[in-house]
């Protein structure tokens, strides 16, 4: 074990440096070798010394560079190696970020393993958006589901939208219809707001408020595109049009 390297799990946020955490900044500076997400932004991996090696295991939609076995089979050959390998993550390691996977790897293969947590995406979108994602007027409850899964339609969401509480939908721009069509389904009001925040936290975000039973052809007609989260819930209809208005100028 004297000669095995540390797998570090970072979270690097929603993409602006100056939301990373001290840990993770430092640990990104000093690293000789980082594995990335595409989702990870430039500004955060320029952090990192000229002399770093710099591995990207970019996931897309159908279309991964690595599959997950192998980028935990990479993390774990370059640690068994004597390397610290930071592995770099989008938001939180541990939400929606398979974190839990390649530690449990680490650990299976006697690879000492440190997670350091990010702010999450749903957290780091919500507030550029000043969206308060509780309020004690409008939500109790918040959470949080991914979009993009097997068996979508056979997922039972019961009782994770409506009166009091928040919903935060991850990877579901391409099955926007579908989830609205689930939740109508499951008895939530189609006039239910929602707000899809696109690159949120980033220069180029953008906030779109609509209704539940519009929220596919939101998606739609604004051409929106990954990164981006669906917010469902009374909170999302709470912000009035000149704090919407500065938000979105300060993100420009």
């Amino acid at each position: 074990m004297a000669n095995t390297g540390t797998i570090y799990l970072v979270g690097a946020g929603p993409g602006d440096p100056d939301l990373l955490t001290l840990r993770a900044a430092r640990l990104i500076e000093g690293a000789q070798l980082i594995v990335h997400d595409g989702l990870v932004d430039p500004a955060i991996l320029d952090l990192a010394s000229a002399d770093a090696t710099l591995i990207s295991v970019a996931k897309r939609r159908s279309k991964h560079t690595l599959p997950q076995e192998d980028i935990c089979a990479l993390l774990v050959r370059e640690a068994l190696a004597g390397r610290d390998v930071i592995r770099l993550k989008g938001g939180d390691p541990l939400i929606f970020g398979r974190g839990g996977e390649e530690a449990e790897a680490a650990r299976a293969a006697g690879v000492p393993v440190e997670i350091v947590p990010g702010i999450s995406a749903a957290n780091g979108a919500a507030a550029a958006a000043q969206i308060a994602l509780t309020h004690r007027d409008a939500a109790s409850i918040v959470s949080f589901v991914a979009g993009q899964c097997k068996g979508l339609s056979d997922q039972d969401w019961a009782g994770l939208a409506g009166k009091g509480r928040t919903l935060v939908i991850y990877m579901g721009v391409k099955t926007a219809g579908q989830i609205a069509d689930k939740l109508m389904a499951d008895g939530l009001s189609p006039d239910m707001p929602v707000a899809v925040i696109e690159n949120g936290a980033r220069p180029e975000m953008r906030v779109l408020r609509g209704l539940l039973a519009g929220l596919p052809d939101l998606v739609e007609h604004e051409g929106v595109v990954s990164p981006a989260l669906i917010v469902i819930g009374e909170v999302t209809a709470r912000i009035d049009a000149h704090v919407a208005a500065t938000a979105m100028e300060a993100a420009q």
